[in-house]
């Protein structure tokens, strides 16, 4: 799936559910001074009642932290791994995998993260630590299981996630996951 033509539909379906356009919504919250994307995305979910995809995006489009707003989307992932290069292994082994599941996974680099998308969004890659990197997974309903730790938190995107520390452990049992949430999300 294009990322664009994603990210355009997306756009035009949040104006015809909210009634504003994503440009509307990019001066409510540019007003409100947030200094934080999870600060934005509450006041979008609580006060406007906006799903966390449509909060994501606004909150995104409002820091111009999204690939979209950024003409090299590779500085993104630059700068996720400033501190953390000994990571960039990890996230090149795990793309190279997660590429072999189809043709149309989208990638969109975030300011921390990296989203990993077919018809909706079905995992994340983070370093999230300089001795952690995390793999955020969709799998709403499955019971954490082996490496597949579940997420409690209200507002994550992700419902379960994996914990890597080292390229050795990805192993069969991550992939599996991460196709698992791939088939999900097609």
């Amino acid at each position: 799936m294009d990322a664009d033509k994603a990210t355009l539909t997306m756009i035009e379906n949040l104006e015809k559910n909210s009634g504003k356009s994503l440009d509307e919504w990019v001066k409510i919250v540019q007003k409100e001074k947030f200094a934080k994307h999870g600060e934005v995305i509450k006041f979008l979910k609580e006060k406007h009642k906006l799903t966390h995809g449509y909060a994501n995006l606004v909150a995104h489009k409002s820091k111009g932290s999204d690939a979209g707003s950024v003409e090299n989307k590779d500085s993104l992932i630059d700068a996720q791994y400033k501190g953390k290069e000994h990571f960039i292994p990890v996230y090149e082994k795990l793309i190279s995998e997660i590429k072999k599941f189809g043709n149309d996974i989208e990638t969109a680099p975030k300011n921390a993260y990296v989203s990993l998308r077919r018809k909706k969004q079905f995992a994340l890659l983070q370093p999230a630590t300089k001795t952690r990197f995390e793999v955020g997974i969709i799998l709403k309903g499955q019971a954490a299981k082996g490496k597949l730790e579940e997420i409690k938190s209200a507002n994550s995107m992700c419902s379960h996630k994996i914990n890597i520390t080292d390229i050795k452990d990805i192993d069969k049992e991550v992939i599996d996951w991460l196709k698992k949430a791939y088939d999900n999300a097609g």
